[in-house]
């Protein structure tokens, strides 16, 4: 069996419960969703799809801090109930595989590849960005529309 050399980083709980708290207070840039789909709005937090009808948090997240040349905040969603953050954090989540791009940083948190996922080879491709030892850590980002999903770590 081949060793798993990166782990995946869901979004922490504690900012899942400050945006929970923050639509339930209303602040004006969250807002309080309902999914009418089964693939429009993936939680960063438990990294499975909202099914219709489960109510969701939109809100700004930063993935990388201002003030950084890739800084950049974007709309994620996290479900509007408390979720089990996802735990098999050395597995690649199997929801996400199709439609995404992989993004490496260097320390210094700037992009220096990207590829797109293909399926399959996503572990691949996840340990091909790794063999550069620039790479420090990879994003996971939506290919239509860019929003962060998901950070994955050496192990």
């Amino acid at each position: 069996m081949k060793t798993v050399s990166f782990r995946i980083v869901p979004l922490p709980d504690e900012i899942a419960a400050r945006a929970r708290h923050a639509a339930k207070s209303g602040a004006p840039d969250h807002a309080l969703v309902t999914a009418d789909s089964p693939n429009g709005y993936p939680c960063r937090q438990c990294l499975r799809w909202a099914q219709p009808d489960e109510r969701m948090v939109l809100f700004p997240f930063a993935s990388i801090a201002p003030g950084r040349p890739y800084s950049e905040s974007g709309p994620i969603f996290v479900h509007a109930e408390p979720c089990e953050r996802y735990a098999a954090t050395y597995e690649y989540p199997a929801a996400f595989r199709g439609s995404r791009v992989l993004r490496a940083y260097d320390e210094a948190e700037n992009m220096i590849d990207a590829k797109v996922l293909n399926g399959d080879a996503v572990e691949d491709m996840v340990e091909e960005l790794f063999q550069n030892v620039r790479t420090s850590f990879l994003q996971v980002r939506s290919v239509s529309r860019g929003c962060y999903t998901f950070r994955i770590e050496r192990a």
